[in-house]
């Protein structure tokens, strides 16, 4: 989510650095940030709705961002409406593993961590200890199965495109999925754990692709329906969905 606007070059100071903005009924951290290259003001909302970016030229004063965005409220206000609020995480609520919801069940009275269960019916990840690491407790479980599960995807996708991967690293990135560097390190958002596995094997798929070819073109999307046949229907899901699992905040 994009918004330009071409400024004239300017030698006051740049307002850089980090603040809150009140847009359409929210209060989200506005992060205004320098660009020696840049022509324009760029506004962009951070994946999930979590935040805002403006990058500035050098140069540009504060009344110039704060004008760009009080004139382009409405366009924030309309994509904004979007994003889904972020769910507090706490006892009673669902994620998603896999796809498949799961209720949040506390057990302070037990010691340990997180646990794949079943509590009335329905399934469940049953988190133990005290109630102030529950979110931090949700969020290494789903890096922990992340990882067991995305691994030997890169596993079996290198050896299919014949290149090796020269590291797997796990993060909570807000502007992507993955990403594959010139020298063969990939990286994902293990957040992509509460997805359907269709969708997990796509994205691993869409970043080993890259091993082989550093683009988007033709050929890597060939290469890449050859490694997942259901590259257009997972990444249709993704599209659709996404923003919501960006959304939950476990911090």
């Amino acid at each position: 989510m994009l918004k330009r606007l071409l400024v004239p070059p300017s030698r006051q100071p740049v307002p850089t650095g980090e603040r809150l903005h009140a847009v359409a009924g929210r209060e989200l951290p506005l992060r205004v940030v320098e660009n020696a290259r840049a022509r324009r003001l760029t506004l962009r909302i951070d994946a999930g709705g979590r935040g805002l970016r403006v990058t500035v030229p050098p140069g540009v004063p504060a009344r110039e961002v704060d004008g760009f965005l009080a004139r382009h409220a409405g366009w924030l206000e309309a994509r904004l409406a979007k994003y889904p609020d972020r769910p507090d995480l706490r006892p009673g609520v669902k994620i998603p593993l896999f796809g498949v919801p799961h209720l949040i069940v506390h057990e302070p009275e037990r010691r340990g961590t997180v646990e794949i269960g079943e509590v009335e019916g329905q399934r469940a990840l049953i988190v133990r200890g005290d109630r102030a690491h529950l979110k931090r407790r949700l969020a290494d479980f789903l890096k922990r199965e992340a990882k067991a599960a995305i691994e030997p995807l890169v596993d079996g996708h290198t050896r299919t495109v014949g290149r090796r991967a020269r590291a797997v690293r796990y993060k909570d990135t807000t502007s992507r999925w993955g990403s594959c560097t010139a020298d063969g390190t990939l990286s994902f958002s293990w957040r992509i754990v509460m997805a359907p596995r269709p969708v997990i094997d796509y994205l691993v798929a869409h970043e080993v692709a890259h091993l082989k070819e550093m683009n988007h073109g033709p050929r890597f999307w060939r290469l890449c329906r050859d490694l997942c046949p259901r590259t257009d229907e997972a990444k249709a899901w993704l599209k659709r969905n996404g923003a919501a699992l960006q959304a939950i905040g476990f911090g």
